[in-house]
């Protein structure tokens, strides 16, 4: 078993100056957790895997090639892999958990 604590990985993500912070990378999937503060632009590009965000914390919204929802606290939202995809409108700092499926390359 491998188990994680958030207050953990976000200080491992802090200490390592990066805005994202893979932690679990298998066979079929790996884990991440990505930060946007309020008011940040999100830089991602579409990437090359299927993807499930889990908000943790946070406000803002998201926008899947032509579909915008807001997120907040316990929102899911899938990607598929190639689709552009941004959070915007960040008004309380984001903290998302990340599956990428195969493992991101």
């Amino acid at each position: 078993m491998k188990a994680f604590r958030l207050d953990e990985l976000e200080a491992e993500r802090v200490a390592n100056d990066g805005a994202y912070l893979q932690f679990l990378r298998e066979r079929n999937m790996s884990v991440g957790l990505y930060a946007l503060d309020a008011g940040q632009l999100d830089p991602q590009q579409p990437h090359r895997e299927d993807e499930v965000y889990f908000v943790v914390s946070g406000r803002g919204a998201i926008t899947v090639g032509t579909e915008t929802t807001t997120v907040g606290r316990g929102s899911v939202v899938y990607v598929p892999a190639g689709v552009p995809h941004k959070f915007h409108h960040i008004t309380e700092d984001l903290r998302v958990m990340v599956v990428f499926s195969p493992p991101e390359s």
